[in-house]
């Protein structure tokens, strides 16, 4: 039954059904009718605007990373929705589902290039090129069918961004609108014989290796359930930190795979890139057999495999034990080699002081079921195979857009998302100025983040490639910082300042306890802190 409602009504009650629950956003005059109607939903809905339209996109990113559901955020038009760039290719990246519903100029003026205000020329191809899909919505009657598109587009597949416009005009018009219902949506199922295959090249296999991604963290179960049957430390890098245990005798961060690489005879890539094997680690082992499942299609010409598997990871994982189970016996248990291999590696990492002690300080204090923010900095690289995780999700990164500055405003998303568990997020002190007006934005809603804010008074990476790579000529890679302590103090917050691993785990414990948005400055002293990169990119085969 249709009933009449404005553009702006007929978007949000298509998110309502949806089951959408928080908006990020910011308003402008191209907006204000759906602000409006989101005012209108009451209890509802709850709209939560931070400080710069950037911060919207990553708290939706967060949001979506650390819960698994659509993050929507919403700002204006032009230099509104290209202020939220950055944050859409990080959601594209790492495959977060992220809805943006953004204004357009008047329709009437749409393409005329009189320079209305905020008017950007095609913005709609502009953020094709960004998302996995975008659409304008030209009347209230079409606003249901596109929000139910929208979803299905997000959700489906592969999971990524999109994009939803809609006419200054048209957020106030009103028309007759009949509300769509949800779509389901099916997925796509496993080839059985490709599973047979991948079965026969594991049964054959005597160091099979699982490499899992983003993409397998619904299928955490099936992916220990086959590794356990295959005696396979299953590797993740970002991403997958968590799919299994680093606590399991199985799970393995980069820096203790690689010490299997070059004696892995098939390799199961789950939702995962590969990154690790086509980029990082030297030498490809000879006769290097690969099966890789992943819902895109596209990932089999781009990796070529032995085998490849389209479908669900849950699904195909599940399908693939079922066929290990019924051509393989049972193996030996490798639990004591492994420990002794993962053991190795833990004493080997020690020497990237001070942040893989600093990050072992937090480990102690956090929670288990606490989510930890990376960063791109010196720590948040060391994080990658210094911070131990344990269940899925609870690792939130950048993957491989590798967004500077991004880490704080994405774990206000996950804060909004998660308000019962503890969030902690680091940041080195550049990165951490791209977003530090956000601290605001904490305590007006009552976020309660703590961001660790490692300060070398510098782009530690940048200052420390140009001293290597260029004779020691360094440009633009020093800062002048404030007082963080102080800062945090001005806005409204407590601050804490540690500058050892046992002074960082007090003030941290102190910090979560408080439930109240906290930051910890913890200096650094460039001159003595080592380089993770090792670890990251190893030059040569690990030995030991």
């Amino acid at each position: 039954m249709a009933v009449r409602m404005s553009g702006g009504d007929a978007i949000t009650e298509a998110l309502l059904l949806h089951g959408v629950d928080t908006v990020f956003g910011i308003p402008g005059v191209q907006t204000y009718a759906l602000y409006d109607a989101f005012y209108r939903a009451g209890g509802r809905l709850k709209v939560i605007g931070p400080r710069h339209e950037q911060t919207t996109a990553y708290m939706a990113f967060g949001y979506a990373k650390s819960t698994g559901k659509v993050g929507v955020y919403s700002v204006v038009p032009g230099p509104g929705v290209l202020n939220t760039a950055a944050a859409l290719c990080t959601a594209y990246g790492a495959s977060a589902p992220v809805l943006c519903i953004t204004g357009q100029v008047p329709s009437h003026f749409i393409g005329s290039g009189k320079g209305h205000l905020h008017e950007l020329p095609n913005q709609l191809s502009t953020m094709r090129t960004l998302t996995k899909w975008a659409a304008r919505i030209e009347h209230p009657a079409e606003a249901p069918p596109l929000v139910a598109e929208a979803f299905r587009q997000v959700t489906s597949g592969r999971p990524g961004p999109v994009v939803l416009e809609m006419p200054w005009d048209v957020f106030g018009m009103k028309a007759p609108v009949e509300i769509a219902a949800p779509s389901h949506y099916h997925s796509i199922q496993p080839d059985p014989d490709q599973i047979t295959e991948a079965a026969k090249l594991l049964k054959e296999a005597r160091n099979p290796m699982l490499m899992v991604g983003s993409g397998a963290v619904n299928a955490a179960p099936e992916v220990l359930q086959l590794a356990e049957r295959l005696q396979a430390p299953v590797v993740s890098f970002r991403g997958g930190r968590g799919i299994v245990s680093d606590e399991h005798y199985l799970g393995f961060t980069c820096a203790a795979g690689f010490r299997r690489w070059h004696e892995t005879d098939v390799l199961v890539g789950i939702g995962s890139r590969l990154e690790l094997q086509w980029f990082r680690w030297p030498d490809q082992p000879a006769g290097l057999k690969i099966v890789n499942i992943d819902i895109a299609p596209s990932q089999a010409a781009r990796i070529k495999p032995t085998v490849s598997i389209v479908g669900d990871a849950k699904e195909s994982v599940g399908e693939l034990f079922a066929a290990v189970e019924r051509v393989l016996t049972p193996r030996r248990s490798r639990k004591d080699e492994f420990i002794e291999l993962k053991e190795k590696t833990r004493q080997d990492i020690q020497k990237i002081r001070p942040h893989v002690q600093y990050l072992q300080a937090i480990r102690e204090v956090l929670p288990r079921d606490g989510f930890f923010v990376e960063e791109i900095c010196q720590a948040g690289f060391a994080s990658h195979f210094g911070f131990p995780i344990y269940e899925p999700r609870k690792f939130v990164t950048a993957g491989h857009q590798g967004t500077l500055g991004f880490g704080y405003p994405t774990a206000l998303g996950v804060k909004v998302g998660n308000p019962d568990k503890a969030v902690v997020s680091i940041a080195g002190d550049g990165g951490f100025q791209f977003g530090l007006q956000e601290l605001a934005t904490a305590v007006q809603y009552g976020i309660n983040v703590v961001v660790i804010v490692f300060n070398n008074n510098a782009y530690g990476n940048v200052r420390r490639d140009q001293e290597q790579l260029f004779e020691g000529r360094v440009l633009g890679a020093e800062l002048r910082n404030p007082d963080f302590v102080a800062l945090a103090e001005s806005f409204g917050m407590c601050g804490y300042r540690a500058g050892t691993p046992e002074s960082l785990r007090s003030a941290l414990a102190q910090a979560l306890a408080s439930s109240a948005p906290a930051l910890i400055e913890v200096p650094i002293d460039y001159q003595t802190e080592c380089s993770p990169w090792e670890f990251l990119m190893p030059p040569a085969r690990s030995q030991g």
